[in-house]
């Protein structure tokens, strides 16, 4: 009998589900249960993938027992086992963070520039000791009580923030102070040397802060569009909440959540390069590799940019909102996903230059249009198995059945 971890094992993929964070195999797969009549599957042609048939089992564990796009990565990076993996719509760095966790050389790019950032820092390597000396450090300093003086100084820099009238509209006076003190620190000090090695992290560090910060209802903190100035009906703790004034314990939380997650996974990842791009997709020169999974942008269902203006305000970073694609300003009519689609034809037909032949291109997307079908078929790609399932939205309030499909292309 095949050992069940090699690529020989007729449920290969099946007992590669993981039953942890640790991602561990597992030794015998669960009873699983039934799919829901709300569940639909489609294979490719020949209901094959490579090394032998699609087991009944993994399609049912697909659809109801793996829950998380890092999952569904995992799974495909163990069956697959690539040498480098690349995603041309990488976000926060999910699928960079996973190869790095299992040892494989990953390359992604995105055309948000706080999207990269959050990545760069996910992957980075880091002294330990030193990271959490700078974040103790800078967290003290800007949440201590300052001087005369100093209050100066850090009104006299928050004048060319308040040019922007986003952070007043946003922030509670207290807030912007100490958002803004610590914002201050990260990079300036006095014209010397930049104190602060890993300044990354810290700027992730304040965006995290100033998401929660901002005067919007708890259970709006996704897409919230008017400040909530008034104490408000809170869905999130059923009772009467009062907009938040403060960000300094959202500094502190965010601080010592930061250490605790990069502490992990410095705990678990292997030896790997991994690399994060900020640009467009269909521009960037990606290395040639022998995989690519992605999550592309969802037509006209979310503004990218937008969605952490927040971090833009504060951060001063550098938008490309008129080359995002599928962006929710634009809609989803006919015209919209003409254009979309054309959009991310070219992101793959860029990719696929650098995809070895035979090899794999594994989309995961909410293809609520059935878009992605004729897609493969224009770009070339051979449609090896198409899965569709509903899974939990969790966002925000949204309670709704939110529908995903998993799609495996191999290029010809």
């Amino acid at each position: 009998m095949p050992d069940p971890r090699s690529r020989e094992h007729p449920n290969w993929l099946y007992k590669l589900l993981p039953n942890s964070s640790s991602s561990l195999l597992l030794t015998s797969p669960p009873s699983p249960p039934k799919p829901t009549s709300a569940t639909s599957t489609s294979i490719g042609k020949n209901g094959t993938f490579p090394n032998g048939p699609v087991p009944s089992t993994f399609i049912v564990s697909i659809l109801t027992l793996v829950n998380s796009f890092p999952q569904l990565v995992e799974i495909f990076l163990r069956k697959y086992q690539p040498k480098l993996i690349v995603d041309p719509f990488c976000g926060s760095g999910t699928t960079l963070v996973e190869a790095s966790s299992l040892g494989i050389d990953s390359f992604g790019a995105d055309i948000s520039e706080f999207n990269c950032l959050l990545a760069q820092v996910k992957i980075a390597e880091y002294d330990l000791d030193v990271l959490e000396s700078e974040i103790r450090d800078i967290l003290a300093r800007s949440t201590e009580d300052v001087g005369a003086d100093e209050q100066l100084r850090l009104l006299e820099r928050q004048a060319a923030y308040f040019s922007n009238c986003y952070l007043q509209d946003w922030f509670a006076p207290k807030a912007q102070q100490e958002l803004l003190a610590y914002r201050d620190l990260i990079s300036d000090h006095g014209g010397q040397k930049p104190k602060y090695k890993y300044q990354n992290v810290l700027k992730v560090i304040l965006s995290r802060a100033a998401r929660s910060a901002r005067q919007t209802p708890h259970f709006d903190l996704d897409f919230p569009k008017v400040p909530q100035k008034e104490p408000y009906h809170c869905y999130k703790h059923s009772r009467i909440c009062r907009p938040t004034s403060t960000a300094r314990q959202f500094l502190t939380r965010y601080s010592n959540d930061t250490i605790k997650r990069i502490k992990e996974f410095a705990g678990i990842r292997k030896l790997a390069h991994a690399e994060a791009d900020w640009g467009d997709s269909r521009q960037i020169d990606f290395p040639e590799c022998d995989l690519v999974i992605t999550s592309p942008p969802y037509v006209g269902l979310i503004d990218y940019h937008e969605q952490h203006r927040y971090a833009y305000e504060l951060l001063g970073l550098k938008e490309n909102i008129a080359d995002e694609i599928g962006s929710a300003a634009r809609g989803n009519s006919q015209r919209a996903q003409t254009a979309y689609l054309d959009q991310i034809g070219e992101v793959f037909e860029n990719v696929k230059r650098s995809l070895a032949k035979k090899a794999h291109l594994v989309v995961i997307v909410h293809d609520r249009k059935s878009l992605y079908p004729d897609l493969a078929k224009r770009l070339g790609f051979k449609v090896e198995a198409a899965i569709h399932r509903h899974v939990d939205r969790r966002i925000g309030r949204s309670a709704s059945d939110f529908s995903e499909s998993v799609f495996v292309w191999r290029r010809i």
